[in-house]
């Protein structure tokens, strides 16, 4: 199948089947320069999320990993945020509900909903954060993790990275992050062995997706392989 298949692409989502997915989050982190600053990064992201779930109207809001930065104790306005996202999908009727990531070791704490390692969608699609294989037999998996970005002419935007029978012979999506203040890390010049998630295998054969928020377009570029030579 077509790793786009039946999605569709919005800034730094997917949707498919009535299941708008997102990504690290990692709410209470700001990483304006890769340091971790006070946690007012919230509020913003609960208010996209919003926005998306009523332009989208989605039965389920699938949070792909990593929603919460690594704590020892969760501070007072992580829970809020957290209560907000759970908020925004209610506000619609959607259930919400975590696969989680590495970074997800207070989430007990703050999240009292619906939680699964693997998340299927229809028959052919599971959703995981991306840092382990997946036990589930898919054509399709929608990770997070690695947070790929991408630089054209000068600018750097979040991308999707979309491959067709890249990892055990079935599709890959992986999302960039949701959280505006979260860098990524530029994929222009990477390797496979420079991914943390063990599903990327082929780097070549992943094609950049990006969503153009003011035209409220997505662009799909050639593959890597393609295409690495004139970023």
């Amino acid at each position: 199948m077509d790793a786009l298949s039946a999605v569709t692409v919005r800034d730094r989502a997917v949707y498919l089947d009535g299941v708008l997915v997102v990504a690290d989050l990692h709410v209470g982190r700001g990483s304006a320069s890769n340091v971790e600053l006070p946690v007012g990064d919230g509020t913003e992201m609960v208010e996209r999320l919003a926005d998306l779930c009523r332009a989208i109207d989605p039965e389920t809001v699938v949070f792909a990993g990593d929603l919460l930065h690594s704590f020892r104790t969760v501070p007072r306005q992580v829970e809020a945020t957290v209560e907000g996202l759970c908020e925004a999908a209610e506000e619609v009727g959607a259930d919400a509900l975590v696969t989680p990531g590495n970074h997800d070791t207070m989430l007990d704490a703050v999240w009292s909903g619906k939680t699964a390692s693997e998340y299927r969608i229809a028959e052919e699609t599971v959703v995981c954060h991306g840092h382990v294989e997946p036990s589930a037999e898919a054509e399709r998996y929608i990770i997070g993790h690695d947070h790929p970005t991408i630089t054209i002419e000068g600018t750097r935007k979040p991308c999707i990275l979309a491959g067709d029978d890249v990892y055990r012979g079935a599709d890959l999506l992986m999302l960039p992050s949701f959280n505006r203040l979260v860098s990524g890390v530029e994929i222009n010049e990477m390797s496979a062995t420079d991914f943390m998630s063990p599903l990327v295998r082929d780097v070549d054969a992943l094609a950049p997706v990006v969503h153009d928020t003011t035209a409220e377009e997505t662009l799909t570029f050639p593959t890597l392989g393609e295409f690495r030579h004139r970023l």
